[in-house]
């Protein structure tokens, strides 16, 4: 039978991360490709000790329905720590649950967008982010972005695209690119968008792994004209496979997301977040983070030494602060495609610039590579590697 797919879902295509992950059941690859925390960092034996205490004391609850906004003593708790950890969140403001940041930017994109409004996005930029718009029917809008979003270029984007709804922009330890847009850059594209009456999404699940450098503001905690989403997640910091998100916006749009929750999946799993509020109030959530820390900045550090010692000079790459990921460059007049294949020939897989590019269509010289999962032998096996591919390349 030949199907008829809607005209949302018609031109969707897969996550390329995803795809590239149904390549890895061989396992003398070596993956710089995913996303996902270190599994040492997973606070396993604390986790069991809550999970049984929580059966002992509160099955039924945990079981048990609730409501879509979300466990109402973890949205309390995480409402304290944005405020007093990142001085976020005003008395219009409300905090609500989600099953894992990415469903934050969707019902974001649901509650905000028509068929055909634009996002203005940087570009690259997250591919979950861009598949979430374009099954809502907005069209991703890319500016250009290295560090940030220029204010210039987004001032002309949205000139160009008065129908722009959202500005989606993650502006620390950036997907795929791992740069920090600067504190100056962040209060630009605010007042920009105050100005437009246009809506800041400001994704940062990455926020909390800087290993390096000084902190820098939210732009949510510049927020003070009701015009900024903020979402975060514990994947990165206590589990990826909870499947646990919030999100921090004015109430007039979180009462709006919720009733889209409602629809999608009623709530959150109680469970978890009864998990994840037992750590954060029972056990050194910041010291745990800490950890995190000081194992993503001996893994960056060694990537980086490895990539400093054998990539081919006419190669760029960034130099993360925190964070999962390295950005590298081909020189002009290269795509990162006969480097991936390449490199997978190599048994080393990398992500292709092209699945974070706003438009599906255009080349990239860039590939993305993680440094939290693989081992230390392979991130120095794994970049040899690499770096043998791209010479073969050039």
């Amino acid at each position: 039978m030949e199907y008829s797919f809607s005209e949302k879902m018609r031109n969707l295509k897969p996550s390329a991360i995803r795809e590239i992950f149904k390549s890895l059941s061989d396992p003398t690859i070596i993956s710089f490709s995913g996303g996902n925390p270190a599994p040492e960092t997973f606070p396993i034996a604390e986790i069991s000790k809550i999970s049984a205490d929580i059966y002992a004391s509160d099955g039924a609850a945990a079981l048990q329905y609730n409501i879509s906004e979300g466990y109402p003593p973890l949205r309390a708790a995480l409402t304290s720590r944005m405020h007093d950890k990142f001085s976020i969140g005003s008395d219009g403001d409300d905090l609500i649950v989600v099953s894992g940041g990415a469903q934050g930017i969707e019902l974001a994109a649901k509650v905000l967008c028509n068929e055909g409004d634009a996002v203005i996005c940087e570009d690259p930029t997250f591919i979950g982010a861009l598949n979430a718009f374009r099954t809502n029917g907005a069209v991703p809008v890319g500016v250009p972005a290295a560090g940030g979003i220029r204010p210039e270029a987004l001032e002309a984007a949205i000139k160009a695209h008065p129908e722009a709804k959202m500005v989606y922009l993650i502006p620390n330890f950036h997907n795929p690119m791992g740069t920090t847009m600067p504190l100056e850059t962040r209060a630009a594209i605010y007042d920009i968008c105050k100005r437009h009456g246009i809506i800041i999404f400001e994704d940062n699940p990455y926020g909390e792994l800087r290993f390096a450098g000084e902190d820098v503001p939210t732009i949510k905690s510049l927020d003070r004209d009701d015009i900024v989403i903020y979402c975060s997640t514990f994947s990165k910091i206590l589990s990826a496979g909870m499947r646990v998100g919030y999100v921090l916006a004015p109430a007039a749009l979180t009462q709006k997301m919720v009733v889209c929750k409602q629809v999608e999946d009623v709530h959150t799993n109680t469970f978890f977040q009864m998990v994840c509020h037992r750590y954060m109030t029972e056990y050194d959530l910041d010291g745990h983070i800490r950890d995190i820390r000081a194992l993503y900045r001996h893994k960056s550090k060694l990537m980086l030494d490895c990539l400093d010692a054998s990539m081919p000079k006419e190669v760029t790459y960034t130099r993360p602060d925190g964070g999962l990921f390295i950005w590298c460059t081909m020189p002009d007049g290269y795509t990162c495609d006969g480097v991936v294949k390449a490199a997978l020939d190599r048994k080393v897989a990398v992500v292709p610039g092209t699945a974070f590019n706003c438009d599906e269509t255009a080349p990239s010289p860039s590939f993305r590579l993680n440094y939290s999962m693989p081992s230390d032998e392979q991130i120095e096996r794994g970049v040899k590697a690499l770096s043998d591919a791209v010479k073969a390349s050039l």
